[in-house]
């Protein structure tokens, strides 16, 4: 199976994050996997406000990256909606 540090979570492909506009709840499709092997789907489900407070910690995250990095940006991938 695997230990805990070998397992990681992604977007999950062809799958855009959706939203409840009557609670704001927000869900977010992500493929597990243990090491590169696809182990199952599962959907991150957020409230509003822990949605909220995700995107400006990545916001800030990938900022301080970007700065710090000497590696070329590459265009974002296209996600199918």
């Amino acid at each position: 199976m695997g230990s805990p540090a070998q397992w990681h979570a992604s977007p999950r492909r062809g799958a855009a994050p959706h939203a409840d506009a009557t609670t704001g709840e927000v869900r977010i499709p992500l493929s597990l996997f243990c090491i590169d092997e696809h182990k199952g789907d599962v959907d991150l489900v957020l409230s509003r406000v822990e949605g909220e407070i995700l995107l400006e910690e990545l916001r800030a995250g990938l900022t301080a990256a970007v700065a710090n990095s000497t590696v070329p940006l590459r265009p974002a991938p296209e996600v199918v909606r």
